[in-house]
């Protein structure tokens, strides 16, 4: 087996965020549940809230998409797969992440649907809620992967949202028998408690086969997993199916358990949450680089923390510091 060329590959969502605040009586005037993503499934429905926005941002997102821009700032080396359209948004988002240095070459697909789009609602308390339309990134196709760079990659990690569609479902199902030929890893990530009550099945026949090395959930996608009200009976389950199990809990920190092996870390403190979007991703991008590195469970999990409040101390789902060095600020 040769040695990784890359820390991380990715397969992912290729969004475009787009972010705004508003307040709790617009959040249930909508009908919308607070801090839960919601699909919309017509552009139409997309350009009605979007209208509805009040002054907002846009940057380039997709839950795994921050995660490996995130791992790239704190000096890892990346790839992402991903599908964009021929389109305006969609050179935004390649234009974005690869100037973050992550190594992206999906082939952009003519015609529609449009590049995906998240409308990302913040309140007051810091509370995100997502709505979000997949357009162009639900077609990836099993042809658009890139083999060559998945076998090169240390670990592939996939994002349960992108599981919902059926095509890049088939993709990822393909992705993991390269890596798993290449000796490489898989890390999965649950995304939301709806990707698990549509595909519940699906996550524990993978687990059950043994194709996740590490998975990644926070508390509700854990107890929703494992079809639980004990938080800790949830977790016990979940740890004997899969060789690592790491579990964020919000400000209460976050759990990784490996071999009956657990430690824990408490959550980094802040001034002030701000924006909660991206937390979970940059909390995996901060595991995942000290695992590439070699640190040790404990070190990897305060790693996580430490990215993870980076993010949620402003808006977006980016950072907006030089994480190397905050990094080494804070772990001396």
């Amino acid at each position: 087996m040769t040695s990784p060329a890359y820390d991380v590959v990715a397969i992912g969502n290729a969004i475009v965020d787009v972010l705004s605040q508003a307040d709790e009586e617009f959040i249930t005037a909508e009908g919308m549940t607070k801090g839960s993503m919601q699909l919309m499934f017509s552009p139409e429905a997309a350009d009605d809230l979007y209208a509805k926005m009040g002054p907002g941002i846009e940057a380039s997102g997709g839950s795994a998409a921050n995660t490996v821009a995130a791992i790239a700032a704190l000096g890892g080396k990346c790839g992402f797969i991903g599908q964009v359209a021929d389109d305006q948004l969609g050179e935004v988002f390649a234009h974005d992440i690869r100037a973050t240095g992550v190594t992206f070459t999906t082939a952009a697909r003519e015609g529609e649907p449009s590049t995906a789009r998240c409308l990302i609602f913040v309140t007051p308390d810091g509370q995100r809620t997502m709505n979000t339309f997949l357009g162009a990134s639900q077609f990836l196709p099993e042809s658009a992967l890139d083999h060559d760079l998945i076998a090169s990659g240390a670990i592939l990690y996939l994002e349960g949202y992108l599981w919902d569609p059926e095509e890049p479902r088939q993709a990822m199902r393909a992705a993991i028998e390269v890596a798993r030929k290449a000796g490489r890893k898989v890390a999965f990530t649950l995304s939301d408690v709806f990707c698990i009550s549509r595909h519940r099945a699906d996550f524990l026949d993978l687990m059950a086969k043994g194709l996740i090395d590490i998975l990644f959930a926070n508390e509700n996608e854990i107890l929703s997993l494992m079809e639980g009200e004990d938080f800790e009976a949830a977790v016990a389950d979940a740890a004997a199916q899969v060789p690592l199990l790491v579990v964020t809990r919000s400000e209460k920190g976050a759990i990784a358990i490996s071999n009956g092996q657990r430690v824990s870390c408490g959550a980094e403190p802040i001034e002030k949450v701000v924006d909660t979007t991206g937390a979970g991703d940059l909390f995996a991008a901060g595991f995942l680089s000290g695992q590439a590195q070699g640190k040790s469970l404990q070190d990897s999990l305060r790693l996580g923390a430490i990215c993870a409040a980076e993010i949620i101390s402003h808006y977006g789902a980016r950072p907006m510091c030089d994480m190397q060095e905050l990094v080494a600020a804070k772990l001396g």
